[in-house]
């Protein structure tokens, strides 16, 4: 479904993916791991076409992103943002509703409603919410209006950017677990962006470990405790001994 073939971008003299190479299958969920400033949100924005690398290809579904037509390529897409990214104006069905009530993909308001009040019994949120505003929501539920979001126009690919960022480990928890059905239930392709090793192990069925603008390590899961790449080893093991360099 989306490979990167040799893809590089650099801002100035910074280069910050060095010829990145991976591929997701169809319907797999792929995870991004990597420390802080290496290359994940860029790279994801790559994929979007929101970035343009200055080198190398990046396919989906076999057309390259650069070349694809900008509506119906971005219909593909659902994402969950780190920060939730709730418009604070709009309420929770409207948000959710978004891009149901613009665009290419616009239904009527009826309907664009009832969709959201379905994704949101999805997640867990009964239909009194639909008509909160996101400030009278708690961040376990501004997370799952987000990933209701996410799911809303049904997309064929899913993004999530670090998914349970400031959550407590019990709705953590429950959103990897979310994640994880919704996923399999719609038969998406899944990219997630996280340094938090239990999300990793609930929601992936592959993992791409990026260090310095490269691809380390990849493969599937459950190979990953074994894997003998150092970089990779002391990122899942979170040691300060290693080959990557702790900022004190």
């Amino acid at each position: 479904m989306i490979e990167l073939q040799d893809v590089s971008k650099a801002f100035g003299s910074k280069e910050i993916l060095r010829g990145i190479n991976l591929r997701v299958e169809s319907g797999e969920s792929m995870v991004i791991i990597g420390g802080s400033g290496t290359g994940k949100s860029v790279m994801l924005k790559c994929v979007l076409g929101l970035i343009h690398p200055d080198s190398g290809t990046i396919l989906l579904d076999g057309e390259d992103v650069e070349e694809a037509e900008r509506d119906p390529f971005l219909a593909k897409f659902g994402m969950l943002f780190q920060g939730g990214a709730l418009f604070d104006s709009l309420t929770v069905w409207q948000n959710v509703a978004f891009r149901l009530l613009r665009g290419s993909l616009k239904r009527p308001t009826e309907e664009a409603r009832a969709i959201a009040i379905e994704k949101l019994r999805r997640v867990g949120l009964t239909a009194d919410v639909a008509d909160q505003f996101p400030a009278e929501l708690s961040g376990g539920m501004q997370k799952r209006v987000g990933l209701a979001r996410a799911i809303a126009a049904e997309p064929e690919v899913i993004f999530f950017d670090e998914p349970t960022t400031g959550l407590d480990p019990i709705m953590a928890g429950v959103i990897n677990e979310l994640i994880r059905e919704i996923v399999v239930e719609m038969g998406a392709t899944a990219m997630t962006i996280t340094h938090d090793m239990t999300s990793v192990r609930a929601i992936a069925d592959k993992v791409a470990m990026l260090h310095n603008g490269k691809i380390r390590w990849t493969g599937p899961i459950a190979q990953m405790d074994d894997a003998e790449d150092p970089y990779l080893s002391q990122f899942i093991r979170g040691s300060a001994e290693g080959p990557i360099e702790a900022v004190r």
